[in-house]
């Protein structure tokens, strides 16, 4: 007997690939991301070839890490709790602002007449000051994304939030390095500084979201325990996170990329643009494809797959004596790491509460945003000790430890299906 139109099963919601941005708001907030990425990843590259041309040290390049890692880790909890408490918007704009003046100081730095010396030192200060900047904006940024958005488009924005970032993050080091060749240091500071001057109006330009209620008051140190407290009741987050900091921690060659572009491919500056574009360059492919297919069945799985296969890019990367063979290695272990970033994102905005968002999200980053920097000075030592390709290997080698560690430990995060 055949079915009534009533017994029939309903049809599956249609995936909207383009959900989250036909949000105005989300629209102005992408536009903020880009604009601050860019300058952002110019900057690094500029920083970082400026440092190696004066002290040809790669503990050098790493130190740049360590001196931005240290006042984001002593700060970042404290700015994920004031992102709970006060208007987040706000906070975004006055972080983009002080970015925009570190920015202005280093084009200072260039076009004055120290030392190398003294030159070297201010330039670590300023990346100091623009560590604290991160640390304000990272939380505010992640939970007043939280707010624009509709939770029936979370991941949906998560994804194009990370495609917008890692497409900036490919464009950036590469407009760096070009402009870095061309006419030196001063005219990438002068374009960064206008593009983070942009992006503190486009966040100027996101609707104020009201807080829902009213925040409890409570002693400071129990309202910075209960993001910390939230983590650890999530095992499935909490062994994600985990496995990022180690697999970033280990196998983060970025700091290095100077070192490669002048002695080992021997291209240069603008050769360093494109090596720090590659691994971004791969993040947008694999974000936009993600973007516009439905949801991983298997999320977890994926995870553990991708890291490994991120930990042997990076062994191949520190063996590669090819330009093309290590621009190739790079890309692919950006598309590994999207997967990564994605999964990770989706549990944090999909698991958090709204009134613990920021002081999550401040939790996360000292997890993952000051992984990369502590990586870049891990990297540095270990290379000073090692030297430059042993330490690279050693690293992509130890990710794919952590990676069968995390599989043995968590075994939620193996078993985790789709992320709703």
């Amino acid at each position: 007997m055949p079915e009534s139109p009533s017994d029939s099963p309903p049809e599956p919601a249609r995936h909207d690939s383009y959900a989250a941005l036909r949000i105005p708001a989300f629209r102005w907030f992408i536009a903020a991301v880009v604009t601050q990425t860019l300058a952002s990843q110019m900057q690094a590259v500029v920083v970082g070839w400026q440092v190696y041309e004066i002290t040809r040290s790669p503990l050098s390049l790493g130190l740049i890490g360590l001196a931005e890692a240290i006042p984001f880790i002593g700060t970042v909890l404290l700015a994920g709790h004031w992102a709970d408490r006060s208007d987040r918007k706000r906070l975004a704009v006055l972080a983009t602002a002080l970015l925009w003046t570190c920015a202005a100081a280093l084009l200072w730095l260039t076009l004055g007449h120290e030392s190398d010396k003294l030159r070297l030192t201010l330039i670590y200060v300023v990346v100091f000051v623009s560590g604290l900047a991160r640390a304000l904006l990272m939380p505010a940024r992640t939970a007043l994304a939280g707010d624009i958005v509709p939770r029936e488009a979370l991941v949906n924005s998560v994804s194009w939030r990370s495609s917008s970032w890692q497409l900036a993050a490919v464009i950036g080091p590469a407009i760096g390095g070009g402009l870095y060749a061309l006419s030196g240091a001063s005219l990438a500071y002068e374009v960064g500084i206008l593009l983070l001057a942009a992006g503190t109006i486009a966040y100027m330009k996101v609707p104020a979201v009201p807080m829902k209620a009213a925040p409890a008051r409570e002693p400071l140190r129990q309202a910075l325990g209960q993001g910390i407290g939230f983590v650890r009741s999530q095992p499935i987050f909490l062994g994600a996170i985990t496995l990022d900091l180690f697999a970033v921690l280990f196998g983060g060659a970025e700091a290095l990329l100077p070192i490669f572009a002048a002695d080992i491919l021997k291209v240069g500056p603008q050769g360093l643009g494109i090596l720090r574009a590659a691994h971004s360059a791969g993040a947008v492919a694999m974000s936009l494809y993600l973007s516009h297919r439905a949801p991983l069945q298997r999320p977890g799985r994926a995870l553990l797959y991708a890291v490994g296969g991120f930990g042997l890019c990076m062994i191949g990367f520190g063996v590669s004596k090819f330009f093309l063979l290590s621009f190739s290695l790079l890309f692919c272990a950006g598309m590994l790491d999207n997967v990564s970033v994605l999964i990770r994102s989706s549990l944090l905005q999909t698991l958090t509460p709204a009134h613990l968002l920021g002081r999550v999200a401040a939790v996360n980053s000292v997890f993952i945003g000051s992984s990369n920097e502590i990586g870049a000075f891990e990297s540095g030592v270990a290379a000073s000790l090692m030297g430059t390709v042993p330490s690279v290997v050693f690293g992509g080698t130890m990710t794919l430890v952590v990676v069968l560690l995390t599989a043995w430990r968590v075994p939620e995060l193996r078993r985790l299906g789709q992320i709703r």
